[in-house]
């Protein structure tokens, strides 16, 4: 084998790998656009539901304070008809 053949033969092994690097590449940047497309669809949802969870705990807050203050206002005996 001559050197040119020689250097042939390593400018298209070169030229082989630098095709399977770029191709790596390529499905890694896709699966990051597709990750990057899921979590912005879940953050999204989320920002949707937010309100919706937010009003539910405001209800639960306040039946909880007015549970406890019955409960004190009986235990005290103040507000009982009799």
């Amino acid at each position: 084998m001559s050197a040119g053949e020689a250097h042939g033969q390593a400018e298209a092994k070169a030229e082989n790998a630098a095709g399977a690097v770029k191709d790596t590449a390529n499905q890694a940047l896709d699966k990051a656009i597709d990750a990057t497309s899921e979590n912005e669809g879940q953050a999204q949802l989320r920002k949707e539901e937010a309100p919706g969870i937010i009003q539910q705990t405001g209800e639960q807050v306040v039946n909880m304070a007015q549970g406890a203050y019955d409960g004190v206002k009986n235990t005290l005996g103040v507000g009982e008809k009799k």
